[in-house]
């Protein structure tokens, strides 16, 4: 009898993606379509996505168990027809399930959450990604006792899962300074400030050389570091999408930007893909 070769999934990348504002859902910019191209260009569609967004923080690594989340708008005073949008992905179980015990293995005391909705870190950017929804995701809470170091070993805890075709996602903005943000109300156009390119670009320079000694010292070494990152959630999720693709090894990744955009003069929009 004539054996059929099983297809195997194709190796996926790990992303790191900002996602700005939450108008980032309606005020696309350049860095939506540029996301949905990149998304359109792969070889073949994820199975499952894994996604760290900074606006889940927990004590202990949680991971999201439930099958049909709910879209969560965690955000107030913005135009109501962001209160409207709806990402209905499902969620996957098993994946979440496959992701507690890898990151158990790996020292992490990590538990399951099936109550937890997609906040806004999960939900904007993969509007934009895969805007039909049909990739199964599975969030994961930011640990609050972070440390880049820890974050890039969970992004290595779960690299296997890429060649099971999982995709692999660190959502939050390579700048991230709202008290000027708020002050300012700067327009979605408006020309960046000096220190968000200044700093967007060391970062970019460190992570295309492989520099993992710069990366992890990045709040002393990176010009503008505290004023780009007054508190840096925002730019924590970086090391576990860079953990996960196996960057600052001898095996570097390919790097592959995708944005360098900034918006409403203090977001750097930045995504890069490691392939």
């Amino acid at each position: 009898m004539r054996m059929t070769a099983v297809p195997q999934p194709t190796l996926q990348p790990a992303l790191f993606v900002s996602h700005g504002s939450p108008m980032f859902a309606l005020e696309h910019g350049s860095t939506a379509p540029a996301l949905r191209a990149w998304a359109n260009s792969l070889m073949h569609k994820p199975r499952g996505i894994v996604i760290m967004s900074p606006h889940w923080m927990a004590h202990t690594p949680l991971v999201m168990t439930g099958a049909q989340p709910a879209t969560w708008h965690d955000f107030g005073g913005f135009d109501p027809a962001l209160y409207q949008m709806q990402y209905p992905a499902a969620g996957e179980p098993a994946l979440g399930q496959q992701v507690i015990a890898l990151l158990q293995a790996a020292g992490f005391a990590a538990q399951g959450d099936a109550q937890r909705p997609f906040d806004h870190g999960a939900w904007v950017p993969l509007m934009h990604l895969f805007p039909d929804a049909s990739v199964p995701v599975v969030q994961l809470a930011l640990p609050a006792d972070y440390t880049p170091a820890s974050l890039m070993a969970m992004g290595a805890a779960l690299a296997s899962l890429r060649a099971q075709g999982v995709l692999i996602i660190g959502s939050g903005s390579l700048t991230h300074n709202l008290r000027e943000f708020m002050q300012g109300r700067p327009a979605l156009h408006d020309a960046a400030a000096q220190y968000v390119g200044e700093f967007a670009r060391w970062i970019e320079s460190a992570v295309l050389r492989n520099d993992a000694a710069a990366m992890l010292a990045y709040r002393q070494q990176a010009p503008h570091a505290v004023k780009a990152h007054p508190t840096d959630e925002h730019f924590a999720t970086i090391y576990f999408a860079l953990g996960a693709a196996g960057w600052g090894t001898a095996k570097a990744p390919t790097v592959q930007y995708l944005s360098r955009e900034v918006m409403y003069r203090y977001l750097a929009m930045d995504a890069f893909a490691l392939n």
